[in-house]
């Protein structure tokens, strides 16, 4: 079973064999329509697209943030429509070194589907190695059988992390670049800034220059300097999409136990009552 990122090799030598489903994941939160259009362009064999604003996403409220998580069910739902069974490899990707993949890594471990990994390198490292690509739709797949088994434990709402603001308690991870962070710039969000308490580690820190994931014990080195506990480390980002790479780095390397505050910043700042700091 491959539960956080699977080689293009390792995926290449299993195409077209059973209990395999691929999902391209790839997005554009600048241009909602691009990942479809990519897709419909060319995908790896067999692969089935994942909307992320439809499929790895719920309503949005206006107090909920950018990226809601999905009703549980109608996410499995989604998941079965594509072939999904208890026991089916699902392998992820986005175009590389992107968050999009690591979102539906999030989504699966959270109902329950531990058996689901990260293509390292994503469509642009399965592309390096000159691996087939179509843009023929794959068969519709068989109803799969997928069952729910929510862990609620992964995510944490406004609530805990407004009562756990600077106490050892919770050592909140911001997944944002530093001018985000900082405040310098916002180009998203009504407001600048982070979360009190915070410390920063943009997503693209975890990838190597060919956007491969760094190894297990490199991750390891770089999480312990930055004094994080993962049993206490709470993820964040903007609207808890690139949250997930921090913490798909941190299972990589072993470190379990950390949490999702999947409402991030874009919740965090519907609320003008919740204090906002700015700086590094």
């Amino acid at each position: 079973m491959f539960n956080t990122v699977i080689s293009p090799e390792a995926l290449h030598d299993r195409l077209g064999t059973s209990g395999l489903v691929i999902l391209d994941c790839r997005h554009s939160l600048a241009d909602f329509s691009l990942g479809r259009a990519l897709y419909d362009e060319s995908h790896i064999p067999g692969a089935f697209f994942a909307g992320v604003e439809q499929d790895l996403a719920g309503a949005k409220t206006g107090k909920n943030g950018r990226h809601p998580l999905p009703d549980p069910q109608i996410f499995a739902r989604f998941l079965r429509a594509c072939g999904v069974d208890d026991a089916t490899q699902i392998v992820a990707y986005d175009a590389g070194a992107d968050m999009f993949a690591a979102r539906l890594w999030f989504l699966c471990r959270w109902i329950g589907h531990d058996a689901t990994a990260v293509l390292d390198g994503g469509f642009a490292g399965w592309n390096a190695h000159g691996y087939p690509v179509t843009a023929t739709p794959p068969q519709p797949a068989r109803e799969g059988g997928l069952t729910v088994a929510l862990r609620p434990d992964l995510v944490v709402g406004a609530d805990f992390v407004h009562r756990n603001l600077n106490s050892e308690a919770m050592h909140l991870l911001d997944a944002r670049a530093m001018e985000r962070f900082s405040g310098e710039t916002e180009p998203i969000d009504p407001v600048g800034g982070h979360i009190p308490g915070a410390k920063q580690r943009w997503f693209k820190e975890n990838f190597e220059a060919d956007g491969r994931l760094k190894s297990p014990q490199r991750l390891r080195e770089e999480f312990a300097q930055s004094g994080l506990d993962p049993k206490r480390t709470v993820h964040q980002c903007g609207s808890g999409v690139s949250s997930a790479v921090n913490h798909l780095a941190m299972a990589h390397a072993g470190l379990e136990g950390s949490r999702i505050y999947n409402g991030s910043w874009s919740e965090w700042v519907s609320d003008p009552t919740r204090p906002v700091a700015k700086g590094v």
